[in-house]
């Protein structure tokens, strides 16, 4: 197709999360991973026929924005991934166009449709079945928002793709339905590692929308003439663990003698473990930890909390009302130089999707009878220092249904660079704090488009050369 130059030796991974997405091209030099940042962009929801959506046509235009980029510069990958986060799903017709809005997981439409669901099958043998603890914004109940608000659409569809695979077959024309980010949606059978065909006819949704599971590796199909003629050139598009967070675990330098904990600090913080076996005991289901498929036919044992959503939605709202610009390093200063002990419970319900996150911080705090934050600085200490105490409760949690005992904590993803919240964290949990790498996303998707390709023998192999090619900070 015109250009050749290093084709056989780069891998691309495009990373969405939930506000900004990137094109990272990885490749081995001399033992070491190096990676390279070639695309970059935000990314939000819309308001559209009165639901929280988000822009697929944005972010395909972007996608592609990317893939130029490739081209301009001559390198041309062997192989491209797609991860995004979690849930979120578009329905197909029978002429493949998307039906309705792609709605996003924050949308208040699955409220109370856990009740629905519940009637046709008991919540405890859900978990059982599935592993995966009840939250609104699963897949599951968006379907059944779906099936009580506009059952046209399910009775029109004739195809169900999460949000990277209907990327994936808008690239390729080939559908492809991936096994860790299909666990987010509560219909997956832990046992399988299929889909859950009793639940799916329990909830009577329609059974032939779904296509059977592919693990992480899988080749899904070269871009498709339209895409070669738009770009200029062709290369395979492989599965990687589409979802992120099995992404970033995938590419979290794990060293055997302290321990699979980790932290993967973003939008939300995902705090767990990597697992040969699931735990769907009662008591893991009371504490609300979820058994997510990983790579390797692993599961990552976790609890989800809320995240650095809360200080991206207050340093919005402050940027907003001081009419400038403020980063999260200057946030981390008037944190530190703050005088306040308050603390919020991170996964209250009220801080999930509020008009004013500022003002759902100070409502806790003064409901609660502690000392209302009013200032930059305030906010954003009872926002870290909730998080790293949430972080040290769910370990606790984690050590308990385990059984063991870990020594490190491996934080992965933007949040581990937050130096304050990092030293918080290792106090509260007395754990040593390993922070890094910042992209492990990125990282974990191109290491298993590198397993598939031969160029390591081993996720234990590749992991290794995570920890030589990318740096670590200790607390």
């Amino acid at each position: 197709m015109g250009k050749t130059m290093q084709s056989n030796s780069y891998f691309l991974a495009i990373d969405l999360g939930a506000s900004s997405g990137r094109h990272i091209l990885g490749h081995v030099e001399n033992g070491i991973i190096k990676t390279e940042i070639i695309h970059s962009f935000d990314n939000y929801t819309i308001e559209k026929n009165s639901s929280i959506c988000w822009d697929i046509d944005y972010l395909f235009s972007e996608i592609i924005a990317g893939l130029k980029k490739c081209a301009e510069i001559d390198i041309i990958p062997q192989s491209v991934a797609i991860d995004t986060w979690g849930v979120d799903f578009v329905l197909l017709d029978s002429n493949d166009k998307v039906l309705g809005d792609c709605i996003a997981y924050r949308d208040p439409r699955t409220k109370d449709m856990d009740e629905i669901a519940f009637k046709k099958i008991s919540q405890d043998k859900l978990y059982r079945k599935t592993g995966i603890i009840s939250n609104d914004f699963n897949t599951i109940y968006q379907l059944i928002a779906l099936q009580s608000h506009n059952p046209e659409l399910l009775k029109s569809a004739k195809t169900f793709l999460m949000l990277p695979e209907y990327l994936n077959f808008i690239l390729t024309g080939v559908k492809m339905a991936e096994y860790t980010n299909a666990t987010t949606t509560g219909l997956v059978d832990i046992d399988s590692k299929d889909c859950n065909w009793d639940i799916i006819e329990k909830l009577e949704l329609p059974k032939d929308i779904f296509l059977s599971l592919s693990q992480p590796g899988t080749h899904v199909g070269e871009f498709s003439a339209e895409i070669q003629r738009v770009l200029g050139y062709s290369s395979k598009v492989t599965l990687c663990a589409s979802h992120d967070t099995a992404s970033a675990v995938a590419g979290t330098p794990f060293n055997d003698s302290g321990g699979m904990l980790f932290l993967s600090s973003g939008t939300w913080s995902l705090i767990g473990i990597e697992s040969s076996i699931p735990n769907v005991s009662q008591r893991a289901m009371s504490l609300g930890f979820s058994n997510e498929g990983g790579v390797n036919d692993t599961f990552r044992f976790l609890k989800n909390i809320m995240g650095l959503w809360m200080l991206q939605s207050v340093k919005k709202e402050l940027e907003a009302d001081l009419n400038i610009g403020i980063t999260y390093m200057e946030l981390d200063k008037l944190a530190i130089e703050a005088d306040i002990s308050s603390i919020v419970n991170c996964n209250h319900a009220r801080f999930f999707a509020p008009q004013s996150m500022i003002a759902e911080i100070q409502g806790f705090c003064k409901e609660s009878g502690q000392q209302v934050p009013k200032t930059s600085g305030e906010l954003a200490k009872v926002v870290y220092h909730s998080l790293a105490t949430c972080y040290g409760k769910a370990i606790k949690e984690l050590e308990e249904l385990s059984g063991k005992r870990f020594r490190h904590i491996h934080i992965i993803g933007g949040g581990s660079q937050s130096k304050y919240l990092n030293r918080l964290t290792a106090h509260i949990t007395g754990k040593k704090v390993l922070a890094g790498p910042i992209e492990a996303t990125a990282i974990g998707n191109i290491l298993v488009q590198m397993l598939e390709h031969g160029v390591f023998s081993s996720i234990q192999e590749a992991r290794a050369c995570v920890r030589k090619s990318f740096e670590i900070t200790e607390y």
